[in-house]
């Protein structure tokens, strides 16, 4: 017995979503190759800085264009003291948007809330910048350094004189930037956490903030973890803003009034100074290439931590 012939449309149909699948996976493909690429070419451009100074070049303090010597030690000592700053200040600012937001607000507060504290993190860097120079370096020059001096200066983090751009600055600048994204985050994981969590601590008699603390922010760890960990990723990468206003020296210091460098600045400002030397240009490359790996681990992490809790409650819902 013959089998039945697909009609022309039939047939059509097929075809059609053959070339779509073919479409949208060539789409999904490139993706994986532009991430390939990005990965590869730093990797090979900065072979010469690898096989002129190996794994020195991670632990030496001298970055001297003129002799050709060239070590990354300070901006990394820059990049991670920095983001570490930077998180001290704005991990309890987020943690209490998101409480606030998530808990507390009534309903009228929290939807424009929300947006502005979006809109914050749509505001480009160089504008923070900009603000930083003009508002912020001599406010904290002027008004926070002083006290600091006087009541810390036993400790070598607060000696020396502040001149507005240094490292403290940076810290400040790349904490406004890295609130939005922890407390958005922050606030949709504590969100999250089963109204049954809340209404079994308040009916054994806990206060709102004993509800909070007991049975909503152990709930929702890992997810806020998560959310700092972004926004240390934020603040890793960020390149204008903290360039502009953290002084960019390539000495370590222990003092935060001294200026800095960070990983991100020193490229933003040494690459179109390079062109006579290929030792100094591969130097930036491999700079940018230990960026580009810190940042993406960083993200990785978070976003599995992120993932994997909000796939546990949605399971549990």
């Amino acid at each position: 017995m013959d089998r039945p012939k697909l009609s022309f449309f039939r047939m059509s149909k097929l075809s059609g979503d053959f070339i779509f699948k073919g479409v949208v996976g060539l789409f999904a493909l490139g993706i994986i190759v532009l991430a390939f690429l990005l990965f590869r070419e730093p990797f090979i451009e900065s072979q010469l800085s690898r096989n002129a100074f190996g794994f020195g070049f991670l632990t030496g303090s001298t970055w001297d264009p003129v002799n050709e010597v060239f070590g990354a030690l300070p901006f990394i000592f820059g990049t991670l003291v920095s983001s570490f700053l930077a998180l001290l200040i704005a991990v309890p600012f987020s943690l209490g948007i998101a409480i606030f937001l998530s808990e507390l607000a009534p309903e009228k507060l929290r939807t424009p809330l929300s947006f502005i504290i979006e809109l914050l993190a749509a505001v480009p860097s160089v504008i923070i910048g900009l603000w930083g120079i003009f508002i912020l370096a001599p406010f904290l020059r002027d008004y926070l350094a002083p006290p600091l001096s006087t009541y810390l200066g036993f400790l070598p983090l607060f000696q020396g004189p502040m001149y507005g751009l240094s490292m403290l600055t940076g810290s400040v600048i790349l904490a406004i930037m890295v609130i939005p994204i922890t407390s958005s985050v922050s606030r949709e994981v504590i969100m999250t956490v089963p109204t049954q969590q809340r209404e079994a601590a308040l009916a054994l008699g806990a206060t709102g903030w004993e509800t909070t603390r007991i049975a909503v922010l152990p709930y929702a760890r890992s997810g806020i973890f998560g959310a700092v960990i972004l926004g240390f990723g934020r603040a890793v990468g960020e390149t204008m803003a903290v360039t502009m206003v953290i002084g960019n020296s390539s000495h370590i210091s222990a003092s935060l009034f001294s200026p800095s460098d960070t990983m991100a600045s020193v490229i933003a400002n040494q690459f179109l100074e390079t062109a006579g030397s290929k030792l100094y240009i591969s130097s930036l490359i491999e700079v940018g290439f230990l960026l580009l790996v810190v940042s993406v681990i960083i993200n990785i992490g978070a976003r599995i931590l992120v993932w994997k809790f909000l796939k546990v409650e949605r399971g549990a819902a």
